[in-house]
């Protein structure tokens, strides 16, 4: 526990502290009023009406707030040394090699994905999906107040991919990735000489395929099988819709709306699927092609 608190006491390693406090201080909060909410089961009414605007209200309230945070930002600087290192050399790559803290959740996904998965694909995936949102989102209820009945899906996946997927990813890699991108527990010492012998295999091997065959060529029956599980996974949503296609919910949503929003969530659920099966079986690639890697 005393090398923990050696990492977390790092100068650098405050601000994420305090941004893990306040992101679970304020989900915290905003559970706390959808569930008050909910239980008072408030009229659209009285949710209007209890609104207020923007101006001068709101504004007066963020100048405030700028104000203080403004003020401990200037005490802080007082009090904290500035993260700064040495001039960069050529010839003394620092052991571990992590990126600035808000991209060190792509950084882990660089662990288990390719790099053009996860340096150019999941980001692309993840602006298009922000701003689909707009678009898509055909529930006109909680605007304006909290609440979680009338928005159970929009909220649990909110709260699966920024909590899970992209704050969790970051505590992982600050306090848990040490010298060799290695993973340790907080109890363990950052040993900058430990060697970690992984013997990563492919989908396809755990079920006695072998990617590649004598002559070192891709296997193509490997290749299809990959294909077919891929495959399999995104026909989850066809068969989703067959399935509740003269719902009311289904019928606005619409098929566009409807394959848009189904193809952004299982891809997003399929990365934690990628991750556990790296983790666990140590599966490198579920696809391996002579032009890319899945």
């Amino acid at each position: 526990m005393e090398h923990l608190l050696k990492i977390i006491s790092k100068p650098d390693n405050l601000p994420i502290i305090l941004m893990l406090v306040l992101t679970l201080f304020y989900a915290w909060l905003a559970w706390k009023k959808a569930a008050k909410n909910d239980r008072q089961d408030i009229s659209e009414e009285a949710k209007q009406a209890d609104k207020v605007q923007v101006w001068p209200y709101l504004v007066k309230v963020e100048f405030l707030g700028a104000l203080v945070v403004m003020v401990i930002l200037t005490f802080w600087s007082f009090l904290l040394d500035a993260p700064l290192e040495e001039p960069a050399n050529p010839a003394l790559t620092p052991n571990p090699s992590k990126a600035p803290w808000y991209f060190l959740g792509l950084q882990e996904i660089l662990v288990y994905f390719d790099p053009w998965i996860a340096g150019v694909l999941i980001p692309t995936f993840i602006i298009i999906g922000l701003a689909a949102i707009p678009y898509i989102d055909i529930n006109p209820k909680g605007n304006g107040y909290y609440t979680f009945k009338e928005r159970k899906f929009a909220i649990l996946t909110f709260c699966f991919g920024f909590l899970l997927l992209w704050v969790a990813l970051i505590v992982l890699g600050t306090f848990f990735r040490g010298p060799g991108w290695n993973l340790f527990w907080p109890w363990e010492y950052w040993d900058t000489h430990r060697v970690v012998a992984l013997t990563n295999i492919d989908f396809t091997e755990l079920f006695g395929i072998p990617t590649r065959l004598v002559d070192d060529s891709l296997n193509p029956v490997a290749m299809i099988f990959g294909s077919v599980v891929i495959v399999a996974w995104y026909l989850i949503a066809v068969v989703y819709y067959v399935w509740k296609k003269n719902t009311d919910v289904m019928q606005k949503l619409g098929l566009v709306r409807y394959s848009i929003t189904a193809f952004l969530f299982l891809t997003m659920m399929a990365v934690p699927i990628k991750i556990i099966l790296r983790l666990t079986l140590n599966v490198k690639y579920i696809l391996v092609t002579p032009f890319f890697n899945i």
